[in-house]
């Protein structure tokens, strides 16, 4: 753990992945403590799997959490987290900061699929997802924002997300929920009252081949074309459960469009 602040828990994880010249994957860095530990778990063909794992209650009010995972050329990575990660206010007031910074070589692959993020009544969070690709990388990257526990009315949410394929942005985009949040978050132009809300970043070399189709994707669910090899869903629903359905529904819609592709080729 970095360390602890007048104002909250300041904490750093990293991850690093390598080809290990004999089709797996290794991992020379996997570096977390406190409230951002992580473990590695039972892969499978040569790829290596991650799980992050939440040893402390938060991101709490004033906390400064970081995450780091970059994938070299040939290796194949998928992180996940064993439980929802739920914003809490905490003793301390101010804003808490979750940044996650994700770097892919060419030829490498990487799979970002955590759990929920829960924004619980009274706390101030505020995500940042940035992804940087190069060449013939793939990466599937989901989130998840759930506002509010049972019964309960969200804290103000931020989460910006940011895609670059060989140093071109091909997604940067914004969503600001709860009290504070821009007026309409909520109304018929927003969410509509729904409470669960997320999306879902495909990059394949195929989509630069043959560029999705932009359409609907089920009740609450829409698949858009990016610039370059890439595609994004987003997806509203009234809670979580339904969310998940919706995103893995689309996720595995596209990965078939690009098999398609690969078997035309």
């Amino acid at each position: 753990m970095d360390g602890v602040s007048v104002t909250g828990v300041a904490a750093t994880a990293r991850i690093g992945a390598r080809g290990d010249g004999r089709g797996g994957t290794a991992l020379p860095v996997l570096e977390g403590d406190g409230p951002l530990a992580l473990r590695r778990t039972r892969g499978s063909g040569g790829e290596a799997r991650v799980m992050l794992v939440g040893a402390m209650s938060g991101p709490l009010g004033g906390d400064r959490f970081r995450v780091e995972a970059e994938v070299g050329e040939g290796a194949r990575l998928r992180v996940g987290s064993a439980a929802a990660t739920i914003a809490l206010p905490g003793q301390e007031k101010g804003e808490a900061r979750y940044d996650v910074r994700l770097t892919v070589a060419d030829g490498g692959e990487l799979c970002w699929l955590p759990e929920q993020l829960i924004s619980a009544r009274e706390s101030e969070l505020y995500v940042t997802t940035r992804a940087e690709l190069r060449g013939r990388a793939r990466l599937v990257l989901r989130e998840e924002q759930v506002l509010g526990r049972a019964g309960e009315e969200p804290g103000r949410l931020t989460s910006r997300l940011t895609v670059g394929v060989d140093g071109r942005t091909v997604l940067d985009q914004e969503l600001a929920c709860g009290p504070g949040a821009p007026g309409g978050w909520d109304g018929p132009a927003g969410l509509g009252g729904l409470r669960a809300v997320g999306q879902l970043v495909v990059v394949r070399p195929e989509f630069g081949e043959r560029p999705v189709a932009a359409r609907p994707l089920g009740d609450g669910a829409a698949v858009l074309p990016l610039a370059g090899p890439a595609a994004l869903v987003t997806a509203v629903a009234a809670d979580a459960l339904a969310l998940r359905r919706l995103l893995d529904a689309a996720l595995g819609e596209l990965q078939r469009e690009a098999s398609q592709v690969s078997s035309a080729a």
